[in-house]
């Protein structure tokens, strides 16, 4: 798997957001690296809920991206209103999933090969 900066992953960010007009709270952050590599971990934060969501690129043999939620000790009680919120902060971070999954693809092929 090819190694995508910090930089490339906002790059694309950008791109998702100014194709979309929303998702502005989404950000690429800094990912703890023990190999000193610019690396980013892509957040979604959420208006709706306070569980921690980001977007993982593919890991060993799997090469889907995957949108992640971290545990929370908290229930979370939503109005119908708020949980249809939800719904749709949820849908943009699923969107993004697959639009990084396309993109990594691309880079992927893009390539030079040794």
């Amino acid at each position: 798997m090819p190694y995508r900066s910090r930089a490339t992953l906002q790059l694309w960010l950008d791109e998702f957001t100014a194709a979309r007009g929303d998702g502005d709270l989404i950000k690429v952050v800094i990912q703890d690296d023990s190999w000193g590599d610019d690396g980013g971990l892509v957040v979604v934060p959420l208006r709706n809920a306070s569980t921690t969501v980001y977007v993982r690129p593919p890991m060993g043999g799997d090469a889907r991206w995957r949108v992640v939620f971290e545990p929370q000790l908290d229930e979370v009680a939503l109005s119908a209103e708020e949980t249809a919120a939800l719904v749709a902060e949820l849908g943009t971070a699923a969107e993004l999933c697959g639009y990084l999954e396309v993109r990594s693809v691309a880079h992927i092929e893009a390539a030079p090969t040794a």
